[in-house]
């Protein structure tokens, strides 16, 4: 991405002394220590949602910056909003006036099309499309490949299943999947 040195990364249960070159520092009790040291900014690569939420809360609270990392192959529209704390990975595009909470995670060649509200710490999985004027809640995950219908609400905590096509919302804490989604249970 350019513009960041590294300085390395944190893992409460290291398996590695580096990755991709990057050593692995220790585990998160060292936080204190870096922004002492200067370190001022913190990416969170968490892969579950109220975790990565939870982390990224912890570190603001710390004092650290969470600054939005996108890939440079990313496409954000100059009008799109993306707050403190996104990961916008390779090929994703974020449209017109897209709304990104803190802590999402838009990942691998995702489409979140024009006027889309993602909520904070939600996660909208490689391949996922989501039409225009979609709304994602809190910590909602849509899944690999999933197709969302223009107008769509998906609740706060809402799992889309893999390969999905909503085409109707999807109430708080519901596990969803199918052509069409169809509920199968609540959280």
């Amino acid at each position: 991405m350019g513009g960041f040195d590294v300085a390395g990364l944190l893992d409460p249960h290291p398996t590695c002394v580096e990755v991709l070159g990057v050593p692995v520092l220790g585990g998160d009790e060292l936080l204190p220590g870096l922004l002492r040291q200067g370190v001022a900014a913190a990416v969170v690569a968490v892969g579950t949602n109220l975790r990565r939420q939870k982390i990224g809360q912890s570190l603001l609270a710390m004092g650290f910056a969470l600054p939005v990392v996108a890939h440079p192959s990313a496409i954000l529209a100059p009008s799109a909003t993306i707050a403190d704390g996104t990961v916008v990975m390779a090929r994703a595009v974020v449209g017109t006036l897209a709304n990104i909470g803190e802590f999402a995670l838009i990942n691998t060649g995702a489409i979140v099309e024009h006027d889309n509200q993602i909520g904070q710490a939600a996660h909208i999985a490689p391949g996922a499309v989501l039409a225009g004027r979609v709304r994602v809640g809190q910590r909602a995950l849509v899944g690999v490949g999933s197709a969302v219908r223009p107008g769509i609400s998906i609740g706060d905590d809402s799992i889309v299943g893999a390969g999905s096509a909503v085409v109707s919302n999807v109430p708080p804490g519901s596990i969803v999947f199918g052509t069409p989604a169809r509920i199968q249970s609540n959280r």
